[in-house]
C-alpha cells in the first residue's frame, strides 16, 4: 500500500459537493469561472501585482462557504485583490452568483485547497488573511485534520505583511483554543485583544453569514486578530 503522506497534504475540509449545482451556477462554472479563476499555483509563483495591476491591498479568504462575506468585502473595497479559495463546488457556485450579480471585477477564485496558494505566494504580499468559520473537526481523533496547524500558521505569517492582519473566526471552543495555542507559538505573530471583549464582539466591518446565523457550533462565535510583526532576530 502506498503511503498517504505521498499523496499531499492531509486534507482539512470535507465534502466537495453536496447537491447537483443549481443550472444558473452551473452555467457560471463555464462562464464567468474562466474569467475570475486565479492562475493555478502549480504553475508557479503568485505575482498579486500581476493578477490586478494597480490594487492597492491584497486580502485572502480561506474557506468562503457560500461566498457571502468575499462578496461583500470585494464590493466594499473595490480597490483591493480579494483572493478566495474554497474546494466546496456548491460553495464556489454560490459565490460566482454574488459576484456575477455585484458586477464585482475583483474577486480570484481557487476552488480548491488553500494550501498550495500559500505555498505559491510572495513573502509580505498579503495585507488581511480571513479564515471564518473553518471546518472544526471536533473529534480529538480528528485534530490534525484542522486547517490551522504550526506549518500553516507559518506560512500565514510569512505572506503577510508587517502590519497585516489575521483574522481567526470559530464557533466551537475546542477549535478557539487549539488556533490561539499555534498561532501564539508562531514568530512574528502577535494576539490584539486586550480584554475579553475583544474576542467576544464582532469587528466593525464583519459581514454575518447564513452558516453563522445556523448556529451549528457549541459556543459563541471567537473572534481571534492578531498583527504581523517584524519576527525577532535570530
Amino acid at each position: 500500500m502506498s503511503d498517504p503522506s505521498s499523496h499531499g497534504p492531509i486534507r482539512s475540509f470535507g465534502r466537495i459537493k453536496s447537491r447537483a449545482l443549481k443550472p444558473r451556477q452551473a452555467a457560471l462554472f463555464d462562464t464567468l469561472l474562466p474569467t475570475v479563476a486565479l492562475p493555478d499555483p502549480a504553475n508557479g509563483p503568485l505575482d498579486p501585482a500581476a493578477i490586478m495591476p494597480g490594487a492597492k491591498q491584497v486580502w485572502l479568504e480561506i474557506g468562503f462557504g457560500g461566498g457571502e462575506h468575499l462578496a461583500g468585502q470585494a464590493a466594499r473595497h473595490p480597490d483591493t485583490l480579494m483572493i478566495g479559495c474554497e474546494p466546496f463546488l456548491n460553495g464556489v457556485g454560490s459565490a460566482l452568483r454574488h459576484i456575477e450579480e455585484g458586477g464585482l471585477k475583483n474577486v480570484r477564485i481557487h476552488a480548491d485547497d488553500a494550501r498550495a496558494v500559500l505555498a505559491a505566494l510572495p513573502d509580505t504580499s498579503v495585507d488581511h488573511v480571513l479564515i471564518l468559520f473553518p471546518d472544526p473537526w471536533p473529534k480529538a481523533r480528528h485534530a490534525k485534520r484542522r486547517l490551522v496547524q504550526a506549518d500553516v500558521a507559518a506560512e500565514l505569517a510569512r505572506i503577510l505583511k508587517v502590519g497585516g492582519k489575521l483574522r481567526f473566526v470559530t464557533d466551537w471552543k475546542a477549535y478557539a483554543d487549539w488556533a490561539l495555542a499555534r498561532f501564539l507559538e508562531t514568530p512574528g505573530l502577535v494576539w490584539m485583544a486586550e480584554a475579553a471583549d475583544d474576542w467576544r464582539n464582532a469587528p466593525a466591518d464583519h459581514i454575518r453569514t447564513r452558516y453563522e446565523d445556523k448556529h451549528l457550533g457549541d459556543t459563541e462565535p471567537v473572534f481571534l486578530l492578531f498583527e504581523r510583526r517584524a519576527a525577532p532576530a535570530a
